[in-house]
């Protein structure tokens, strides 16, 4: 990943970069005002940090981004598969009616110039996706949960029905817990064996522990290639959080009660 400032406490990805017409930003650790577990740029206001260090480090996220947004449209994620559109039922919306949208959603698309679309991840997967054709973007959470039933899939399919999308996207899997890391419980395992997936490509079984670890980048990464995404247009960020914690959050190091990694993606006005 590359530097979005130079304290290091914004990240982005190549494959996005390269495009003048939208901002996007992983945050880390570093730079903030949060203390404790949150220490220090926490930017996600449902995760129990005090509201005023939140603030201010949304501040300093936005003083970060190339173009200052109109909102920064951060859901109350529920490990759930629901996907809100930002448009105009939203646009439309009182401050309470948009919080009540908000609630429940895991995924995030929107052809409106403005509004960063946000995800908060502390060991889940965030995905952000830009439709270069259609100038249309998503930001999605998907947790094994999400992964297992198909979110990122169904997002794209939302995509496909609201705004054309087809293969012509650039897709980002982002910072977050590794194959190596991920240990998991026979109930977890089965699970994804019983939606169809391809459990030699996603897992492994440890000799020494008899436990199974799932690959969520990979299972992931094959629902857009699934898509019809060719695989050079997917990017993997390939740092796990659990193993990094000292740089990204991680609720497996530091319990639920702690930081989360905000990332974003945005349309310019």
């Amino acid at each position: 990943m590359i530097s979005i400032t130079r304290d290091k406490r914004m990240l982005g990805y190549e494959s996005l970069s390269s495009y003048s017409n939208i901002s996007h930003f992983v945050t880390t650790r570093q730079g903030g005002y949060s203390e404790g577990n949150y220490a220090s740029f926490n930017c996600t206001p449902y995760s129990g940090d005090e509201a005023e260090k939140v603030r201010r480090n949304q501040t300093l996220l936005m003083e970060g981004m190339s173009q200052t947004p109109e909102e920064l449209v951060i859901p109350v994620q529920t490990h759930e598969t629901n996907c809100l559109l930002i448009g105009d039922a939203y646009l439309s919306a009182s401050s309470q009616q948009r919080q009540e949208m908000l609630h429940g959603v895991d995924a995030l698309i929107t052809r409106e110039p403005g509004y960063c679309l946000c995800i908060s991840t502390a060991d889940c997967v965030p995905v952000l996706i830009y439709d270069k054709k259609h100038s249309a973007i998503a930001a999605i959470h998907a947790g094994w949960r999400g992964t297992v039933a198909y979110i990122v899939r169904d997002t794209l399919l939302r995509m496909e029905k609201e705004f054309g999308t087809s293969e012509d996207v650039v897709a980002c899997i982002g910072p977050s817990i590794s194959l190596a890391s991920f240990e998991v419980g026979e109930e977890v395992y089965e699970a994804f064996q019983k939606n169809g997936f391809d459990m030699p490509r996603i897992s492994i079984r440890k000799e020494e522990t008899g436990k199974h670890h799932i690959d969520l980048w990979e299972a992931n990464r094959m629902q857009i290639l699934a898509f019809g995404v060719p695989s050079g247009q997917v990017e993997l960020a390939r740092i796990c959080t659990y193993i990094h914690h000292d740089e990204f959050f991680s609720a497996r190091r530091l319990g639920i009660k702690s930081g989360r990694i905000l990332s974003g993606i945005m349309i310019h006005k």
